[in-house]
């Protein structure tokens, strides 16, 4: 089914020889002698077999989290999106897996039958090679080495039936799951220099399993095992029990070492009012109303030291601090409302504004040593003015520097305590935050971003 994180041109079988997990005599047994007697009783699939109900598969795009996971420690690797959609009777699927360390993507494009899966085209990217196929009785197609600079024309004929790997892990979200269910599955996969053209998975074991989402709670699952037949390389899969989602698939890897694909949850938005990106944008750019300000802190933020005064009445934002605008709408209200709640619980975490939220905001910079800045160009309505900058703040205070001692003929009289003065400087960091209402277009308002 092949890993997201490698995309070479490399066999799986020779990636598992390299990692030092595959074990050649010990595999030739498996294969040769006792595999058959597992296969007995295997329910067979195939392309268009009952089996298979392609409703599960919904023209949308997912994006899941791609983590190499050791012990307890979970590595980041990047990110991976199916994008399927349907036409003309026909599953595309964009198969797009991006590295974390923003690196090129790897795109994998596959086109099915939409009733039986059968696989009708294929193309794919790499950093060595390009691959172009089409299926039929003979799968032709084109193979491009970018090492050799040459074109290979593909004529290939497997004997038996099989699925396009690109969609396996869709596939096992299509069948009838249930405690107990095992079946077998051809799979097509090409590799360069490799005689053979389909592999076999196998369905193990299927059990219950309570997937906890860190997003959406706890989901009734099928935890579906699978084994890789040519390399013993096991597959997990957390698929729910209701829309067969696939939340989770794990591979086995070397040395002990896991790939975790994890669901994002791009339909997850508890966020009910819509963002609207064109009304925002108008709304901070085509208006005749300004807003001009003043940016500080005032002597009594920061740290409270025994009552003490602040030397300092007024810390100014410095030159070139920037301040941030934006128009307050439902969306965002119920944004602050919403991850309020969730912060309060303390169960889940809080949620990102929508991607498009960039839009709506306006920045400018304090042009003076007196904190003042300035925005134009806005429609009537509210908006929420945001600065954050660091200042330094000082104070007085007074210490113990010392006792004078009083003695006459009878000895020891008394004492009195001697004190000194002095001025203490601390850094201090403001967090401000306003609204601010245009009431009609060309008004012109005045504000102060005082911390207090």
């Amino acid at each position: 089914m092949k890993g997201n994180i490698i995309y070479s041109d490399t066999s799986k079988k020779d990636r598992f020889l390299k990692n030092g997990t595959f074990n050649l005599i010990k595999t030739l047994f498996y294969v040769l002698f006792l595999f058959p007697f597992m296969a007995v009783g295997q329910k067979a699939l195939v392309p268009g077999g009952k089996d298979i109900n392609t409703k599960y598969i919904k023209p949308e795009k997912s994006l899941y989290t791609v983590y190499y996971v050791k012990d307890t420690e979970w590595k980041n690797m990047g990110a991976l999106t199916y994008d399927i959609t349907l036409a003309n009777n026909q599953l595309t699927l964009n198969n797009t897996f991006t590295p974390k360390d923003n690196g090129n993507p790897t795109t994998r494009i596959s086109t099915a039958d939409a009733q039986t899966l059968r696989a009708i085209s294929y193309a794919d990217e790499t950093k060595n090679a390009k691959l172009n196929l089409n299926f039929a009785e003979i799968i032709t197609g084109n193979f491009y080495s970018k090492k050799t600079k040459k074109d290979k024309k593909l004529k290939l004929q497997p004997k038996e039936e099989y699925f396009d790997f690109n969609w396996s892990d869709h596939l096992i979200t299509t069948l009838p799951l249930d405690v107990g269910y095992k079946a077998r599955f051809p799979q097509f996969y090409y590799n360069d220099g490799s005689d053979v053209l389909v592999e076999y998975y196998t369905i193990k074991e299927v059990k219950s399993f309570i997937y906890n989402s860190p997003r959406t709670g706890k989901h009734e699952t099928w935890l579906v095992s699978v084994l890789e037949e040519s390399t013993n390389a096991t597959y997990n899969y957390a698929i729910d029990k209701k829309d067969h989602r696939l939340w989770q698939r794990e591979m086995s890897m070397a040395n002990g070492m896991w790939e975790i694909t994890v669901n994002e949850e791009l339909d997850y938005q508890p966020i009910k009012n819509k963002f609207n990106k064109e009304e925002v944008t108008r709304q901070i750019s085509n208006g005749n109303s300004v807003i001009i300000g003043t940016a500080y802190a005032r002597s009594d933020s920061g740290k409270k030291l025994g009552g003490l005064v602040n030397t300092a009445k007024k810390q100014y934002a410095p030159r070139g601090t920037e301040i941030t605008l934006f128009p307050s709408s439902a969306y965002y209200e119920e944004w602050v409302e919403v991850n309020k709640k969730i912060r309060k619980q303390n169960k889940m975490p809080e949620v990102p504004l929508n991607s498009d939220f960039g839009y709506a905001i306006k920045k400018t910079k304090v042009y003076d040593d007196q904190g003042h800045f300035e925005f134009m160009d806005l429609m009537p309505g509210t908006y929420i003015v945001m600065v954050s900058f660091d200042f330094t703040n000082s104070y007085n205070y007074s210490y113990v520097s010392g006792y004078t001692n009083y003695y006459n003929y009878y000895g020891y009289q008394g004492s009195t305590t001697n004190y000194g003065t002095a001025k203490q400087s601390y850094s201090d960091k403001a967090n401000i935050e306003k609204r601010v209402t245009i009431d009609k277009d060309g008004d012109k308002k005045e504000v102060n971003l005082k911390e207090i």
